[in-house]
């Protein structure tokens, strides 16, 4: 890529549509804040060369869990929030909407107010310092359960803000069906939040079939390996369903073993709306930026496709009329 291109592509305003906030931390921010609460971390979270240790998907939970075990205040949730607000702001991002896990905060004992007044803290503090505008999605665990996702979702109806704006499902794609969880997403839905959940990663096609015939969704998370169905393809470009695509991710969780072999363009030909994302930037050793990057480098993208993805993204965004219109703007 010449050195323009790349200027170009780091200055070209992006929208995130799926991070996980628990796995936006990055190995520093896990080592200040335990210490701030007196936390003691497990032997062998980190490598010598200061990243995350893990090996396989499950052992990819199994950290993410362990990092998230040492939050216990507002303030904490506060300041990954603005860490990295802060760090997609300086690769160009200017609309990001992360997962927050009720389940994760009450596991360490936090109540769903501290958890969602600190997010709030640092979004407020991200858009004052760097312009960024932040938003929510409330994430029920599907390991976790059917019944627990339907005490996710009334919590979500019952302390609902301004700045929460879906609804979404995370956690172990292995576990239960997409239509186990009818009925916390028709709680959400009922109450007027937009919805997503993750299929079509560790699952094949059917796995999205499951979500888009069972819940009131309008995106998938990843849903990259839908392209092994025709038909699939068809469906979600015809319904105007997006898929929230992280090749980084998919790479590191060897959905497929190289970006030669990645769908993503595949995708954007059939037509499906497509955003680009990091999903759990400190773990994959990706950004939201360098996926940007990465779309011109390794699927020959070139400016103005990368700047459609942005006008993609912040279409099927959750974010309302208003914030839509002034960002849509701002892409151009």
């Amino acid at each position: 890529m010449s050195e323009s291109l790349a200027s170009q592509i780091q200055n070209l305003p992006k929208v995130e549509l799926h991070s996980h906030l628990e796995g936006c931390i990055p190995p520093g921010l896990v080592r200040t804040i335990a210490k701030r609460n007196g936390i003691t971390l497990k032997e062998g979270l980190f490598t010598k060369d200061d990243t995350f240790a893990w090996n396989d998907f499950v052992e990819f939970l199994q950290a993410y869990d362990e990092a998230s075990f040492c939050l216990r205040k507002a303030q904490d949730y506060r300041d990954i929030m603005y860490t990295y607000m802060e760090q997609c702001a300086a690769e160009g991002t200017i609309y990001a909407e992360t997962f927050i896990s009720p389940d994760h905060a009450a596991a360490v004992g936090m109540s769903y107010d501290d958890m969602l007044s600190g997010c709030v803290q640092g979004i407020d503090d991200a858009q004052r310092d760097f312009g960024i505008v932040g938003r929510l999605i409330v994430s029920c665990v599907r390991h976790l359960g059917p019944e627990q996702a339907v005490v996710v979702a009334q919590q979500l109806v019952d302390n609902s803000h301004p700045y929460i704006v879906g609804f979404g499902m995370g956690g172990n794609e292995s576990m239960f069906t997409q239509a186990d969880f009818a009925p916390a997403f028709n709680i959400a839905a009922a109450a007027g939040f937009a919805c997503t959940t993750h299929a079509g990663e560790v699952l094949g096609p059917e796995s999205v079939w499951d979500a888009i015939d069972n819940l009131p969704v309008t995106r998938i998370g990843h849903g990259v390996r839908s392209v092994e169905d025709p038909a699939l393809i068809t469906e979600l470009a015809k319904r105007g369903i997006a898929l929230e695509v992280c090749p980084g991710s998919n790479i590191a969780l060897s959905v497929y073993p190289n970006l030669a072999s990645h769908p993503l363009n595949k995708i954007l030909e059939a037509g499906i709306s497509t955003s680009l994302n990091s999903d759990d930037a400190p773990f994959f050793a990706t950004t939201v930026g360098s996926e940007y990057q990465s779309g011109a480098n390794d699927f020959g993208l070139d400016l103005e496709q990368l700047r459609n993805i942005s006008r993609m993204a912040m279409q099927a965004s959750f974010a309302d009329a208003h914030t839509k219109a002034r960002l849509l703007a701002v892409i151009g």
